[in-house]
């Protein structure tokens, strides 16, 4: 067919019509759109994986629009964006109720710290949406129907406690297993800190759920060449803002196959960001005399999971 012909113009029009949406779309979406991400201490069993993807297609007004899965690690993460907070409430209470149906903690293993089947939840704004009491509503549910012990941090828990100060209080960070892993479920039904929602005791197969509201946070992980965990852990922590380093980062060393990682969470990304904990690893990987790769984000941007998120609900 000629270039020229009416045919053609009318699918060029089409084109630049969807791109114009696709520019407009998300200021008008700024009151309402929002983002939940999920994970999930299981990667390796593909079947529990479809059951939870099939429970969020339940909700169609929620689109999961990332999905990021390590094996050595043995998690998964879900982006789930909706342009309302109830269809985003109801999608991931599904998403949460068939991962306890069909994963057993007990029998978990990784590299990757988890504090139950469902690790963590954390709802982020993607405009001007407040997400504090749609977090409160899902913890309140998933732990009076499902009977989970839940915690609350950020901002929809009342004194803005933090994810990283309940992970402290509840051993997350000490491996329980040789090889600097994590397996089976926790060591005691009894709670060291009282959940904010449902019961004060843990069942082993289905452990506890953190669940937050917090301003957009990045995960960037820097690999390590060297095989020594206290050189990475030493790195680690002085990259971050606890050791003194950058501010607004977290970080931990976790080992990944036949490197370590220097895994990182950028709470002030548009402050603080990739390139900048890429050089300083690197610039303390040089001191330790360790090689540094290349890292990686463990999501889409911001930008990327709006427009994702406008393709799949207008196709």
């Amino acid at each position: 067919m000629d270039r020229n012909t009416p045919t053609h113009k009318k699918h060029n029009l089409g084109q630049i019509y969807q791109t114009t949406l696709l520019i407009v779309l998300p200021e008008m979406l700024q009151s309402t759109l929002s983002c939940c991400k999920v994970y999930i201490s299981e990667t390796r069993n593909k079947a529990a994986l479809e059951s939870i993807e099939r429970a969020a297609k339940l909700f169609p007004e929620a689109a999961i629009v990332n999905k990021f899965e390590d094996e050595t690690y043995n998690r998964v993460g879900y982006t789930l964006v909706s342009n309302s907070s109830h269809s985003s409430k109801n999608a991931v209470f599904s998403m949460v109720k068939a991962a306890f149906e069909a994963i057993d903690f007990d029998l978990h293993t990784g590299t990757h710290p988890r504090l139950g089947v469902v690790d963590h939840i954390c709802f982020h704004p993607l405009a001007s949406t407040s997400l504090q009491q749609v977090a409160r509503a899902l913890a309140k549910d998933v732990a009076s129907i499902l009977k989970v012990p839940t915690y609350i941090y950020g901002a929809a828990h009342k004194e803005q406690r933090s994810l990283d100060a309940i992970r402290r209080e509840l051993g997350y960070f000490k491996p329980n297993a040789t090889g600097h892993q994590w397996s089976g479920g926790l060591q005691s039904g009894v709670l060291p800190l009282e959940p904010d929602e449902g019961p004060a005791q843990a069942v082993k197969a289905k452990g506890v759920v953190v669940i937050g509201a917090t301003r957009w946070v990045d995960n960037y992980n820097v690999p390590v060449y060297c095989t020594d965990i206290g050189t990475v852990r030493r790195i680690a922590k002085r990259v971050s803002g606890r050791g003194g380093g950058l501010a607004s980062v977290q970080s931990m060393a976790l080992v990944h196959d036949d490197v370590i990682e220097v895994a990182c969470n950028l709470l002030e990304p548009s402050e603080v960001g990739g390139d900048q904990v890429q050089g300083a690893v690197e610039q303390l990987g040089t001191e330790a005399g360790v090689t540094v790769g290349k890292g990686y984000y463990t999501d889409l941007s911001q930008d990327d999971i709006i427009q994702t998120y406008l393709k799949l609900t207008s196709s």
